[in-house]
């Protein structure tokens, strides 16, 4: 099963549009803490399993993490789940910071 990337600038031009997308942070809590994208939900690749319930399987959701591998696990093991609209966000927060906002603080 292959998880589809979302490109930063894409996932911006939606939530710009007021598009209804959930964006699931798997990252640490301390991550989240250091550089988070406005409207990202925290729950750690850990608890994502347990945390199954706070997710809509029919909504469209783009999971993130700091460069891309925990959140491509994250949104496999979402599919495996019967969450269909599953998009991973291409280089994770180092992109969102590098290519839209440069004020976060990069780590």
């Amino acid at each position: 099963m292959t998880v589809q990337e979302i490109p930063v600038q894409e996932l911006k031009r939606r939530q710009d549009a007021g598009e209804a997308v959930r964006l699931i942070d798997v990252r640490e809590p301390w991550e989240f803490a250091l550089a988070s994208v406005h409207g990202a939900v925290n729950i750690p690749l850990s608890e994502l399993a347990q945390r199954l319930q706070e997710l809509d399987p029919k909504a469209e959701t783009v999971v993130m993490c700091k460069v891309g591998g925990r959140s491509s696990r994250a949104a496999a093991f979402l599919q495996t789940r019967g969450f269909e609209r599953v998009l991973n966000l291409a280089g994770g927060i180092d992109a969102w910071t590098r290519d839209i906002d440069p004020s976060l603080q990069s780590y």
